[in-house]
């Protein structure tokens, strides 16, 4: 292949709608550290390890977002495109880098392009590996959003692509464990696209994104290429964040789906506390202390799975107008896995989140009626707890109270009588009797107390002819 080229393009979320403006998230530099930790490494070209001197949202190696602020353009740098050196191969020639960095509204983007310093020397597929593709994968990268590998390259028109394709995507990732699929095949410039998804069998999570364009036309693809740039890299931008995106929806609702579950679960325990012949009033406390933690958990996932829908929508309707541009610069096509992409990819994941945020939002007025019946039947039950209490303290003062007045006149005789208290000659004492009295006159008025408060809250229904 001539005029080979292996481009990086890395997408890495900056700041989020829930950051206040002028902060940024906890590891938005991270994809510019591990740049400078590769150019430390393995691509060791002199542009790279210096990288933090040359971008703007860095002061004195420190990163420093606020510098940032205000700019008019989406560069991080005041010279556009960093010219990263050259390093030299065992076989020769020698292999240039440069790096173009950009801020796409609260997003990082990357393009690090390494390409052999004449267009016409011819590289091999042994010969990738003199431009150490490993480093570039997702491991060292950690893009947040994700990545894209993008091989260019031009042959003979008697090639077969599709066997070239298929070895360069190998070779991408020798010695790793990823293992790289082909998923589309279509048309870009005059030029063959080949997409694969590299993933790795013990985390299908973890994917590397391969393009690879093999020009065996002989086609003008570099000055369309360059006319289309900013599209191409605002689109591989949006395609990554619907991605990113829909995962995180996906993930919202499965824990919404087990909050629903433990809800199920305190519902049972309420009907079982409200079944029994007596209501368990420190348990329905207990539940009620727990349910408004969960309702609020729920209220946040089916909030966040609103905020992604409008996300997605927005980065599709994104996507739509990047592919619009590169299809008038291409006289009109693009390849139609991009077309699809929109109009199925995406229509059924933009359902998907709606039809999850329908499915969960009357569990969101469950919560809420669950607590409501919760409260009414604990305020009830504690006011009749407490009309008990007081009905008791009622009875009880109205029965000693009855009791120490009939006492009192009791003993006012009874210190008239000089008679010993025990004495085995003398008949009993009148206190003896005086005591009877007295608990036997306690629990009359005790029990006039308990007619009295049964009058006040029971009163007799009166005929009304």
């Amino acid at each position: 292949m001539k005029n080979f080229s292996l481009s990086l393009y890395a997408f890495h979320l900056c700041h989020t709608f829930a950051d206040l403006p002028g902060e940024v998230v906890a590891d938005a530099n991270l994809l510019w550290e591990n740049l400078v930790k590769i150019g430390e490494t393995s691509l060791t070209f002199v542009g790279l390890k210096d990288l933090r001197s040359k971008l703007i949202c860095y002061q004195n190696n420190i990163y420093d977002p606020k510098r940032e602020q205000g700019r008019k353009t989406e560069w991080l740098t005041d010279t556009g495109t960093l010219d990263l050196g050259s390093l030299p191969t065992t076989e020769g020639f020698k292999i240039n880098a440069n790096l173009q960095p950009f801020l796409l509204n609260d997003t990082y983007a990357v393009d690090l392009t390494l390409v052999a310093e004449s267009p016409n020397i011819s590289i091999d597929i042994p010969q990738l590996q003199h431009f150490k593709p490993t480093s570039l994968l997702p491991s060292n990268i950690q893009a947040s959003l994700g990545q894209t590998l993008w091989i260019y390259g031009e042959v003979d028109p008697n090639e077969n692509c599709d066997v070239l394709a298929e070895k360069l995507a190998i070779a991408l990732v020798a010695g790793t464990n990823f293992n790289p699929v082909i998923t589309h095949k279509g048309e870009l410039f005059d030029s063959l696209l080949f997409e694969y998804q590299a993933l790795e069998p013990d985390n299908p999570t973890k994917q590397c994104h391969i393009l690879i364009l093999i020009n065996n036309s002989q086609a003008a693809i570099v000055t369309l290429a360059e006319s289309a740039y900013n599209w191409l890299l605002n689109l591989l931008c949006s395609y990554h964040k619907i991605l990113y995106i829909y995962q995180l929806a996906r993930q919202r609702y499965r824990e919404a789906r087990t909050i629903y579950s433990e809800l199920e679960t305190k519902i049972q325990k309420f009907n079982s506390l409200v079944s029994e012949n007596q209501i368990e009033l420190s348990g329905l406390k207990s539940l009620m202390g727990k349910i408004p933690k969960k309702s609020f958990d729920y209220t946040r996932c089916l909030q966040d799975l609103q905020t992604h829908h409008t996300a997605i929508i927005t980065n599709i309707n994104n996507y739509k107008i990047c592919l619009e541009n590169i299809q008038n610069i291409n006289s009109g096509n693009s390849p139609q896995f991009w077309q699809d992409f929109i109009n199925k990819d995406c229509k059924k994941w933009q359902e998907q989140i709606q039809t999850d945020i329908n499915y969960l939002t009357p569990g969101q007025e469950l919560f809420v009626q669950l607590v409501d019946t919760i409260r009414g039947i604990v305020e009830t039950e504690q006011a009749e707890s407490d009309r008990s209490l007081e009905n008791k303290i009622q009875i009880l003062g109205i029965g000693f109270g009855g009791g120490a007045i009939i006492s009192g006149v009791i003993v006012q005789h009874i210190d008239k009588i000089p008679i010993p208290l025990t004495s085995p000659k003398n008949p009993p004492n009148p206190f003896y009797a005086s005591l009877i009295l007295s608990v036997l006159a306690t629990l009359f008025f005790i029990g006039i107390g308990w007619l009295i408060t049964k009058c006040q809250y029971h009163p007799r229904k009166r005929n009304s002819n």
